[in-house]
């Protein structure tokens, strides 16, 4: 898992600490400390797998002494009824990290699974398709590794790696040309700006300007050629706003570089994963 470690772990100790709190009252009172068993981590629908070695490592912290077996590696896909996974040791914490496993792992494969639908809707045109910054609160590492487990690309991680002037930048700063002169005098030079823009006039206003990357909101793919003619290799082009699975396609036509999908994490649906008890 691309992800520095520690912040996993962060992200694993408060999950699991929201869910047990001072004890999984259920299942202490049901099974002794020397019971032991095994849960197997069950498909019930298609998709592609994200997130094991996150689910690895929740269980690990209930217990060095938990035995794991996958079945599955990441970015494969599954179908309904397929075993992912395999804990086998002591009830008792097997079924204490059950749902904090599952609601990471149902996630993550969703979101890598929806990610692979669109780039492969996209695969015979010279794009990427990116996500955006529209994640879950605290989970916007992990939600964006599952993005690049489906075979997406990440767009900016934060506020702070990329410069990008949106519409309330162009408004606060009066213009394209205002809001880029002043990032290019303050940032270095080896840093890109982009820029967003929802007409024609803005296209040429922010060619005008130096754009590194031209972001065309929410246009239409006619206006979009219009504007990757204008543009002619001078800027790199991003399409963003609205996108969906059945009009990706047509975008991606337009001879966009790319394809940002903010459905890609803030309004998937978790795939079904359930655990059960042998």
């Amino acid at each position: 898992m691309d992800i520095n470690p520690l912040i996993c772990r962060d992200i694993v100790e408060r999950a699991l600490v929201e869910d047990i709190g001072s004890g999984d009252i259920t299942t202490l009172n049901i099974f002794g400390n020397d019971h032991a068993g095994s849960g197997l981590i069950i498909a019930k629908e298609k998709g592609i797998i994200a997130g094991l070695p996150l689910i690895k490592m929740i269980f690990k912290t209930l217990g060095d002494d938990l035995k794991w077996d996958q079945f599955s590696n990441e970015g494969d896909q599954f179908r309904s009824g397929d075993v992912i996974a395999e804990i086998r040791g002591k009830m008792q914490r097997i079924l204490t990290g059950e749902r904090v496993a599952l609601n990471f792992l149902q996630r993550l494969s969703a979101i890598a699974t929806i990610t692979r639908a669109y780039v492969e809707k996209t695969a015979k045109y010279d794009c990427l398709v990116l996500d955006t910054r529209k994640t879950t609160p605290g989970l916007r590492v992990l939600e964006k590794y599952a993005v690049r487990v489906g075979g997406g690309v990440n767009h900016r991680l934060g506020l702070y790696d990329a410069a990008l002037v949106k519409d309330n930048h162009i408004r606060g700063a009066g213009s394209i040309k205002n809001a880029v002169t002043g990032l290019r005098k303050k940032l270095p030079m080896t840093a890109k700006i982009e820029v967003e823009v929802e007409n024609i006039n803005q296209v040429r206003e922010a060619l005008e300007a130096g754009a590194d990357i031209i972001m065309l909101d929410n246009m239409p793919p006619g206006t979009m050629k219009e504007a990757v003619g204008l543009i002619d290799g001078k800027a790199l082009v991003e399409a963003s706003g609205n996108i969906t699975l059945d009009n990706v396609e047509s975008v991606a036509e337009t001879g966009v570089d790319y394809i940002s999908v903010g459905a890609l994490t803030h309004s998937v649906r978790s795939l079904d994963i359930s655990m059960e008890i042998r």
